[in-house]
């Protein structure tokens, strides 16, 4: 998984949910186009969709949207086996029932020199994560009045 030199960018995952199972593809184009500039390497890419009855099932790679085409015939086959069972046990809670979900595994390989440089100094990557958007822009409002 790592280069032939053993970097390694950062992890991370994100998880999407899709209420309704309303899936519009628009993202796709953004998605593929960091990959082909190298920002970021998928590593794993796996739909779900939980039912009204609360079971989760793994969707195939296919048209989503259901509009003819194969919306993520690119993507097919791209999996590193870091989503597990449990992985999915534990993202079922947050996915409302009838609403599909993307979990997306990807290194992030805008950051791959520079924390290898880091490496280099003795420096250790001890935490990452995301602050949500909107938890952003509620606190930003609340600083600014």
């Amino acid at each position: 998984m790592a280069e032939e030199d053993g970097s390694l960018g950062p992890i991370s995952y994100l998880m999407v949910e899709f209420p309704g199972s309303k899936m519009t593809g628009e993202g796709l184009p953004i998605l593929v186009d960091l990959v082909e500039r190298g920002v970021i390497r998928i590593l794993d890419l796996v739909f779900v969709a939980k039912g009204q009855d609360d079971t989760l099932n793994v969707i195939e790679l296919a048209d989503l949207d259901r509009d003819g085409t194969m919306d993520l015939a690119v993507f097919e086959g791209v999996s590193s086996g870091l989503v597990g069972q449990d992985d999915l046990a534990e993202a079922a809670p947050v996915i409302a029932p009838g609403s599909s979900a993307a979990i997306l595994v990807f290194e992030n390989r805008w950051a791959t020199s520079f924390v290898q440089a880091l490496r280099r100094g003795g420096a250790q990557l001890v935490a990452a994560g995301y602050i949500p958007q909107d938890d952003l822009v509620a606190a930003l409002d609340a600083a600014g009045g």
